[in-house]
Parts: structure tokens; sequence; C-alpha cells
């Protein structure tokens, strides 16, 4: 199994055991602007619930893989957190403001995995 592969398994399980909802995975590598290869997109009910998905998904990676994210940007307000793996880019959203910012279509062309 790729490296990828490995860090988007860690990455959904670690979402899954806090419960994130709407969980999707964007395949973005044919898409010659993006910055990376995945963006894994899901939401939380709450500024708790979202920052507990994001410390989560940290933890569960680098259990299973041993990487730690590079950068992290959004606990401060935990409406949208970031947490950038370099191939892979994690987005635990607030439903409201995932709603508002719509990454889905502001990515139309890249491949969408529903994982729940």
């Amino acid at each position: 199994m790729s490296s990828t592969n490995n860090l988007l398994k860690a990455i959904i399980e670690g979402v899954q055991s806090v419960k994130g909802e709407n969980l999707i995975d964007m395949d973005l590598s044919n898409l010659d602007q993006a910055a990376c290869n995945h963006f894994v997109i899901c939401h939380g009910n709450s500024d708790t619930q979202v920052e507990a998905i994001a410390h989560s998904v940290e933890k569960k990676v680098n259990e299973m893989t041993g990487e730690k994210v590079i950068h992290s940007d959004g606990y401060r307000n935990a409406e949208w957190i970031l947490l950038d793996f370099v191939d892979v880019m994690v987005h635990v959203f607030q439903k409201d403001v995932r709603e508002r910012y719509d990454l889905e279509s502001l990515w139309a062309d890249a491949k969408i995995k529903n994982i729940n």
C-alpha cells in the first residue's frame, strides 16, 4: 500500500472515531493547479467536535504512519481547521462554514469519493 493510501486510511479512521460527518476524499491528483493530491473534508456539529476530530486525525496519523502534520491552522476558533500532511490536506469544518465555503464546488473537477 502506498504511503498516500496509508495516510488516507489513518485520516479516515481518525475522523470516524470522533464521528465526523459527511466525510469525503477529493482526488486532486489530475488537476494542474492543485497544491496537493487529496483533500479530505468532513464536518462536526460544534467547535468542540471540530477540534476533537482534528486532534483525533493528528493522533491516528502519527500512530499508524509516524507522520506529523507539517502545518495546522484554525484551532483558535475551530470553525475550519486545516491539517496539512503535504500530499493530503484535511479540512474539518463546522457544518454552516463548510456550506459557505463549498470546497466541493470550487474543486468540482476532482474525483469525489464519499466515505460516510
